[in-house]
């Protein structure tokens, strides 16, 4: 495994619907500070050499030009959902100027939906100005993307199997309610992570605000980073000053260096 300095930025940590939500009058999606604008989950992954987005939303095209992104080498996807899988036609701008075909690594659910929703990109006709990507399946093996070292973690999402990852000492995890024992091995000793955390009280698919809390705790995880929220978690201020020492609240923008 490889061991590089990662930054890691949130592209998004909004829930499906985004905050504030359509039509929405309550406080969070009200409010002023721009910690409660949450656009749906991504993060991108970069050492100094290579850059990894994982999931390409409704937002991503947003999300890319408020990043400044020049180049991407690899997009991973954790599950087929729209929130996680939209924006995928948006690669076609790193076509252009990249002048190559980007790997999208995916299982083999997701790729399914990859190849419905966005058929007219393997179409063999060979039309100008289309999506260029290689579907890369993922197992349950490690694998590279330039110099950084990628672990397939599996973890439930209500009844779906959801993909997340470790990067070296960096561990994401979005859409899940249940992680097994063999998962969570996997994810100990990581000096950072990423859990969802959705809101307060109970959901069907999602861990709660506490859940994910005792998670951290329980693998004793020096810094936690939660994601995949919504408005009905409160205002990002109030809840933060309520979290026990090295666990956050994600925001839209935030970068982390994980060694």
């Amino acid at each position: 495994m490889l061991f590089n300095k990662l930054k890691i930025t949130f592209l998004g940590t909004g829930t499906s619907s985004g905050v504030p939500m359509i039509a929405c009058n309550c406080a969070v999606c009200q409010s002023n500070d721009k910690k409660d604008t949450r656009l749906r989950s991504s993060i991108m992954v970069e050492s100094d050499t290579t850059c990894i987005i994982v999931d390409t939303g409704p937002d991503f095209r947003y999300q890319m030009l408020r990043e400044k992104v020049q180049k991407i080498d690899a997009v991973i996807f954790t599950h087929p959902h729209r929130d996680h899988i939209a924006g995928l036609d948006d690669i076609r701008a790193f076509n252009f100027f990249q002048k190559k075909t980007i790997p999208v690594y995916a299982n083999q659910m997701t790729e399914d939906a990859i190849r419905r929703d966005f058929y007219y990109a393997f179409d063999h006709r060979n039309i100008p100005g289309l999506p260029q990507m290689n579907i890369v399946p993922i197992t349950d093996d490690d694998f590279v993307i330039g110099d950084i070292s990628v672990t397939p973690i599996w973890v439930m999402h209500m009844n779906m199997p959801v993909l997340g990852f470790r990067f070296g000492n960096y561990t994401y995890i979005t859409d899940a309610n249940f992680i097994n024992a063999d998962s969570l091995a996997k994810i100990k000793g990581s000096s950072a992570i990423t859990l969802n955390a959705l809101r307060h009280q109970k959901h069907i698919s999602h861990f709660t605000l506490s859940e994910a809390t005792a998670i951290v705790q329980d693998l004793a995880i020096p810094r936690a980073y939660f994601t995949h929220i919504s408005h009905q978690l409160g205002l990002h201020q109030q809840v933060s000053a309520q979290l026990p020492a090295g666990i956050h609240l994600a925001y839209d923008g935030l970068s982390i260096t994980v060694e």
